[in-house]
């Protein structure tokens, strides 16, 4: 792959964004030179170490509300994503932690408490959501862990409760009557999102339930003007640009979308893609639009310059929609 003006700006940024673009767009082996420098570099960068800091502190507060960026289970996707591994220094006491509290379905749970005035105990206690399952399932995935038969338990259990739209707001028993404020019947876009992220990284990438859940997803796309489950719109606030993937937004569906095979060249995905493109500045490089206060120390905690983790993002995202690794 050549190197283009985009690529080298790339490669002047932080560590995890140098490891990234070496990896995922220039394709480059896990055992070159260069590729290796940039890794280690990553694991002594003290951005990086205060969050693997934090991370030894699991779970952190008890859960309110699965939206606030500052939670240790989007911490986790996070260091997940741009590469850490299970046995990175410090790795082993998080993940048995978070090994340690699984319900009898073998989903992994986090500490929780829903008051009685919405159908649950009003206590803390340890317990699941689909809007919090997946999240730290995925991330227990993408740091090596696929093939524990404790991650696979969960992942069947929670891919089994796919509908024929998609996934809906579900909880563990523990929760009581509780559920997001929607229609039962409706899927919830967020854990239809989470869900489909997760099972990409599984062998059940391509199945009647990934199917489902994509469907909905564009369903939703196509129809963001008259439906709005669950409360999760499609407005302008969707379709601003922001990092890390958290919620429900346009990067975040654009990333998880372009990972199934069975999508491409879908004229609501292309749509969605040509948004996507039409936000980069001259230099192919992309600005966040929006951002998570909890973030603010990192390259896209700002919206007044680009930021290379962002454009590494939507580049990677461009380049799964094309035959080349980095899009032109």
């Amino acid at each position: 792959m050549r190197m283009d003006e985009k690529t080298t700006w790339l490669l002047e940024g932080p560590p995890w964004v140098q490891y990234r673009t070496r990896v995922d767009l220039l394709g480059q082996s896990e055992n070159e030179a260069e590729v290796c420098t940039a890794r280690q570099a990553m694991l002594a960068d003290p951005l990086v170490h205060g969050l693997l800091t934090e991370l030894a502190e699991w779970p952190g507060e008890v859960l309110a509300s699965h939206k606030s960026a500052g939670l240790l289970m989007h911490k986790l996707t996070f260091v997940a994503d741009i590469g850490i591994r299970a046995n990175d220094p410090g790795m082993e006491k998080v993940l048995s932690r978070i090994l340690e509290h699984k319900s009898a379905d073998g989903a992994f749970q986090m500490p929780m408490n829903i008051s009685e005035s919405y159908g649950g105990s009003g206590k803390d206690e340890w317990a699941w959501a689909l809007c919090d399952a997946p999240v730290t399932l995925y991330a227990l995935i993408k740091l090596g862990l696929g093939n524990d038969p404790r991650v696979q338990k969960a992942a069947q259990h929670l891919m089994g409760l796919v509908r024929d739209n998609g996934w809906p707001c579900a909880v563990s028993p523990e929760l009581g009557k509780w559920r997001g404020p929607g229609r039962k019947d409706d899927p919830c876009p967020y854990a239809n999102l989470v869900m489909l992220k997760t099972l990409a990284q599984t062998e059940w990438r391509d199945s009647s339930a990934t199917r489902a859940g994509a469907e909905s997803a564009l369903s939703l796309w196509t129809e963001s003007q008259a439906r709005h489950p669950y409360m999760f719109y499609m407005g302008n606030d969707f379709r601003k640009l922001k990092a890390p993937l958290i919620w429900y937004d346009l990067l975040h569906v654009l990333v998880v979308l372009t990972q199934f095979p069975f999508l491409k060249g879908n004229p609501r995905l292309e749509e969605m893609l040509d948004l996507l493109t039409s936000k980069a500045d001259p230099q192919g490089r992309y600005t966040p639009e929006s951002i998570w206060k909890a973030w603010s120390a990192w390259d896209f905690g700002q919206k007044k310059e680009p930021s290379r983790w962002l454009t590494f993002l939507a580049h990677r995202v461009l380049s799964n929609r094309s035959d080349s690794r980095l899009s032109k």
